[in-house]
């Protein structure tokens, strides 16, 4: 049995994909990464302000899952960035779906950090 396999709670996939992904932040950065900030210095400028130690690990978790991938950065200096994979994209309908149920349920939101459609 897989290492990954022992962690789940359950093979409920619902269950298996709020473990990597339902918690507070990390959809955050997958839409940030959308946006197009890569580097570990925009996100964690993100409005939100994701802790750097909790930023660190999600991104470590979402590499080691295949979502994201580190690339060079686009500015040619020795820093990395991160962009998002297949895998990570598939996530964006997601995205979408939450925001478009937080603009009709939830009052006073905005999406204005969302790209349109």
């Amino acid at each position: 049995m897989s290492n990954e396999k022992k962690k789940r709670r359950s093979p409920c996939p619902l269950a298996c994909s709020l473990d990597l992904i339902g918690d507070k932040w990390t959809l955050l950065i997958i839409r940030d990464l959308h946006l197009g900030r890569s580097r570990f210095k925009e996100l964690a400028s993100s409005p939100e302000s994701p802790p750097t130690n909790i930023l660190t690990e999600r991104l470590k978790r979402l590499s080691s899952s295949g979502m994201i991938r580190q690339v060079p950065s686009s500015d040619g200096t020795k820093h990395r960035a991160y962009e998002l994979t297949e895998k990570g994209q598939e996530l964006l309908p997601v995205l979408r779906e939450l925001r478009d149920w937080g603009l009709k349920w939830i009052a006073d939101t905005e999406a204005f950090l969302c790209k349109a459609d």
